[in-house]
């Protein structure tokens, strides 16, 4: 059977932009993406979407931009976004239901660039 022209399953979208957001991750920045990447899922469960992505915006270092850029990125194209600010979105225009999707789908995505980031990046 030919999977030929077939659309992708919602996971496998996801696990492609987690995959393409590990990718572009220079080697000698793998280490520190690792560590951030590791810790999201947990993060944005235990903090909330909001507080992690200001988090990650504030550090400024150059894997917390790549994390907090494919996470954005992804819920962005999710939902559709397409004016303005992300941050400025989720803080003041979301609707209680688009920030628990955009939540659960950050999680989502989370659970696979850290599982990309662990296989890349090994001590």
């Amino acid at each position: 059977m030919s999977n030929v022209g077939q659309r992708q399953s919602l996971e496998q979208q996801r696990a492609a932009a987690a995959w393409r957001a590990v990718q572009d991750v220079p080697v000698s920045n793998g280490k520190e993406f690792k560590s951030v990447a590791t810790g999201l899922p947990a993060d944005i469960q235990s903090s909330g979407l909001g507080q992690t992505m200001a988090f990650l915006r504030a550090k400024g270092k150059e894997e917390h931009k790549a994390v907090f850029n494919a996470v954005t990125g992804w819920i962005k194209q999710r939902l559709n976004i397409t004016d303005g600010d992300f941050m400025e979105w989720l803080m003041t225009k979301a609707s209680t239901e688009q920030y628990r999707y955009a939540t659960s789908e950050a999680i989502a995505l989370a659970i696979w660039i850290k599982r990309f980031a662990e296989a890349r990046f090994k001590e």
